[in-house]
């Protein structure tokens, strides 16, 4: 059964507007992206504003192409904003295209017994605040920062299990956690991954490759995926807006064939 659909993050090719970003996945055969940068700019309801003029007419878009957004991803951190307002001006796009899933980092460190409480409210007053509105976006929070720690990751979602996770499986597994410990431990709470590849330079520091050119065990993540019966956004997140001297998504989409077989 197929339980995921292939995606990417347009943090790969920040300088393309949707307009482009849509040849570029009908071009590898993708139907579905992420939607981090456009038009060069993190500020994304900027550059959604100025290509499309309104929320209606960005769903249109969508409609008329054949393109479904997974997400649109914010920069709020749970374990680091007093509250999450922030998310707001994403709320009428995502309302109306239909997409699922708002970003949230989780941001932090180490963290304490005030932090999860604060973040645990946080998500109530959420989920009161989406019920009350009747929203079907949801968010979902990033393993990026204090939750790349599986620890606190299994801590987390045992304390607040309705919280909805995206999992970065590199992350993770760089901070030297077991693919298969940590889907055993979060599977329930996952409704979307990213990966990525990378390898140990001459000094140890672990640089990005191409899929397939560096040692993350992608065909183990594949068979795990494949052990459910859930349909999540495999995404890949290249990230050459942070990085500018990797090579282009479009060839890193290329060289990503290997691991969707």
């Amino acid at each position: 059964m197929k339980t995921f659909d292939y995606s990417f993050s347009t943090l790969g090719c920040s300088e393309l507007n949707l307009h482009e970003v849509t040849d570029l996945a009908r071009h590898h055969g993708i139907a579905c992206v992420e939607l981090r940068t456009l038009a060069g700019t993190v500020d994304l309801i900027a550059a959604l504003e100025a290509e499309f003029g309104s929320p209606d007419r960005f769903a249109t878009f969508l409609t008329g192409r054949n393109l479904r957004v997974a997400a649109l991803n914010t920069s709020v951190r749970l374990f680091e904003n007093g509250d999450l307002s922030a998310v707001e001006p994403f709320i009428p796009w995502a309302e109306a295209a239909g997409i699922a899933h708002l970003r949230v980092f989780d941001g932090g460190g180490q963290l304490s017994a005030q932090d999860m409480s604060h973040a645990e409210k946080l998500l109530s007053d959420w989920q009161a605040m989406r019920q009350s509105r009747q929203l079907s976006v949801d968010l979902m929070i990033e393993t990026h920062d204090a939750l790349a720690d599986s620890r606190q990751l299994f801590a987390f979602v045992e304390r607040v299990p309705t919280a909805r996770i995206l999992w970065d499986t590199h992350h993770t597994w760089a901070k030297g956690s077991d693919l298969a410990t940590v889907w055993q431990n979060i599977a329930k709470s996952v409704v979307h991954l990213h990966v990525k590849d990378s390898r140990l330079d001459d000094a140890g520091s672990r640089r990005y490759v191409l899929p397939g050119h560096g040692n993350f065990p992608m065909a183990d993540l594949i068979s795990l995926l494949r052990s459910s019966d859930r349909q999540i956004p495999l995404s890949l997140e290249w990230e050459r807006h942070w990085h500018p001297e990797l090579p282009p998504l479009d060839d890193a989409l290329t060289a990503a064939r290997s691991w969707w077989r």
